[in-house]
């Protein structure tokens, strides 16, 4: 299989054409090898446009989605991203051509060790995996100047927007379970104060480790 065709055709046919036109974003989606990030048994399905299932909780998410989530962060190649849910390390390989350093999320050991080998094999030197409960984020690293969530979440706790840096930007696939509907939003931080627009309609698979609880307010 041409790998390298099929990922110009998922950024021709996925995302220009669904309004993902940030070069920062095509660029990098352009240039990262998706299948490297799945099992040999699926990389023949690396480029489909939908999440792809790796068990235990894990997936691929769609490159639309993907895309539309980095282009609404609006990353600049002087910032320092964490990015929750890191998974496979796909994600965390793209941004890092966007941005000056990725801090990269999971809360599964052996995903992360497998994240970090695979992004060591490529050679991605601006990009550190950690281990532990995504809804906390890593406030060890922070303030971050943007924050992925990469999956669906029922809210974004108030403790991870507190780790974005004055003028940050966090972005999510937010589900009201009430009507089941996704949406891409934004929550920008500005001082002490945070704001939240929701920009799309948009579903991904459901990130494990968050719950909505009480006292979650974005």
């Amino acid at each position: 299989m041409d790998f390298a065709a099929a990922r110009h055709n998922m950024v021709e046919n996925q995302l220009r054409t669904n309004r993902v036109i940030d070069p920062l974003v095509v660029e990098a989606m352009d240039a990262v090898p998706r299948e490297r990030f799945l099992p040999k048994q699926m990389r023949g399905i690396a480029y489909v446009d939908e999440d792809i299932d790796l068990g235990g909780g894990r997936f691929l998410m769609e490159p639309l989605v993907l895309g539309r989530l980095l282009q609404s962060a609006e990353i600049r190649p002087t910032d320092v991203v964490l990015d929750v849910g890191c998974g496979t390390g796909y994600a965390t390989a793209v941004i890092a051509r966007m941005a000056s350093t990725v801090v990269a999320l999971e809360s599964d050991p052996e995903a992360a060790a497998g994240a970090a080998a695979v992004l060591e094999e490529l050679g991605v030197v601006n990009a550190a995996v950690v281990s532990g409960p995504l809804a906390e984020g890593y406030p060890t690293q922070g303030p971050y100047d943007v924050i992925v969530i990469a999956g669906q979440v029922p809210e974004v706790p108030p403790g991870l927007c507190a780790q974005l840096a004055d003028g940050g930007r966090l972005v999510a696939v937010i589900c009201d379970d009430d009507t089941g509907v996704g949406r891409l939003t934004v929550v920008t931080r500005a001082g002490n104060t945070y704001g939240r627009r929701a920009l799309f309609d948009g579903s991904t698979r459901r990130l494990a480790g968050f719950e909505k609880r009480p006292g979650f307010v974005f």
